[in-house]
């Protein structure tokens, strides 16, 4: 396959096949042009450290590191570092994009000689649960670092504009045509198709951004509604989620799986919190739900409230008005409903995001090669 300019190592927080999201949806579209290297936070067992590798396509490589169980936090850093630098050394990686989803990855690619430094900030993981307390830090590092940073949405941006000479707003966008599957009357999946309607649906992690509360109130003021649940618990007590019975709590679902799912729902709901851990989220399913024809109740996410509830293509609502919302989400006529959506999905997609990225990354490259030859020019003649 015909390779476009360096390769590209990204170092990820989020395992590949956890929940298909950004960076899967961006890393695929690298892939079509250069080698991409996606490597995960490592894996504890038993044996001696070493590099696993699993060829998803043809330019795109999954690389997790094995680590010895017990391996102290120091000793975990200098092994991923030795064993990144021999896949670069294995592989003739030379001169890549380097492409950060977590800061806490910095010092294992210190000795990686990168053409360009990436940041995409997608989340302020500072804000979530469990976040290590020297990421604060990194991050600071590495925006000294980057050339380029990125940010998951547009209040992100606001929050990290004046950190960095040249950062972008690139919110989460969509693969239509796969979401718009949902409105061809996709046959029920066999675990939701017991379930009856109306039916509220989510998708996407269930953790400490879910706000459990309004779901248990929901429930118990209407009884009518049958709410679906969809997606990994982490980071939570699953002993915590509300039980009803008119919630299903259906665990995980694939990516390729989710319009069959969404077909059958009545409402596609976003029950988030309102905390420190939401404050700057700008969610993906937001625009997935759009394109699956759905009508949609989230809570006041800064990101969904501008621009989807201004435009009316969300209705927007706390714990005391979601069932009110829901209602009137049911009643609203759904051929102006789908002009709005439809209107809000066609200003984005996922190819024309990666598309803006890579102008940026081809611009800021040129940038450094330019200035690269006029230093050389400028080099006096007695040093040469």
């Amino acid at each position: 396959m015909k390779q476009a300019g360096p390769d590209l190592i990204c170092l990820s927080h989020l395992r590949w096949n956890f929940v298909f999201q950004r960076p899967n949806h961006l890393m695929s579209r690298f892939a079509r042009e250069k080698r991409v290297y996606f490597v995960e936070e490592p894996v504890f067992d038993d044996a001696p450290p070493r590099l696993e590798t699993k060829h998803i396509e043809a330019n795109l490589t999954i690389v997790v590191p094995h680590l010895t169980t017990g391996t102290d936090q120091e000793a975990s850093l200098a092994h991923q570092r030795r064993l990144i630098g021999s896949l670069v050394r294995e592989q003739d990686i030379r001169q890549p994009i380097l492409w950060f989803y977590t800061p806490m990855s910095l010092p294992i690619a210190a000795d990686v000689e990168p053409s360009v430094i990436v940041y995409d900030c997608m989340d302020e993981l500072s804000a979530f649960r469990g976040a290590p307390p020297a990421l604060r830090e990194r991050e600071r590092e590495l925006f000294s670092r980057a050339d380029l940073v990125f940010t998951g949405g547009q209040s992100l941006y606001e929050a990290k504009r004046a950190q960095h000479p040249s950062v972008h707003a690139f919110p989460s966008s969509v693969d239509a045509a796969h979401f718009g599957r949902a409105r061809e009357g996709i046959e029920d999946p066999e675990d939701q198709r017991g379930v009856a309607r109306p039916r509220l649906g989510f998708f996407g992690v269930i953790d400490e951004r879910m706000d459990l509360d309004l779901i248990a109130r929901l429930a118990e003021e209407r009884p009518d509604f049958q709410i679906v649940m969809l997606g990994p618990v982490v980071k939570i007590d699953p002993a915590t989620l509300p039980r009803r019975p008119n919630i299903h709590w259906l665990g995980q679902k694939s990516y390729k799986d989710l319009p069959a799912y969404l077909a059958g729902w009545d409402v596609a709901i976003m029950p988030f919190a309102l905390n420190e851990s939401t404050r700057f989220i700008s969610p993906t399913k937001t625009l997935e739900y759009l394109a699956a024809g759905k009508p949609v109740v989230s809570t006041a996410i800064r990101d969904v409230v501008t621009p989807y509830g201004e435009r009316k293509a969300v209705h927007i609502a706390d714990a005391t008005t979601f069932a009110a919302a829901v209602d009137a989400a049911l009643a609203e006529p759904k051929a102006a409903r789908l002009a709005i959506a439809d209107e809000m999905v066609s200003a984005t997609s996922w190819d024309k995001t990666w598309r803006s990225m890579s102008k940026l990354i081809n611009d800021a490259l040129q940038t450094k090669r330019s200035a690269a030859i006029r230093t050389e020019g400028n080099v006096p003649c007695s040093t040469i």
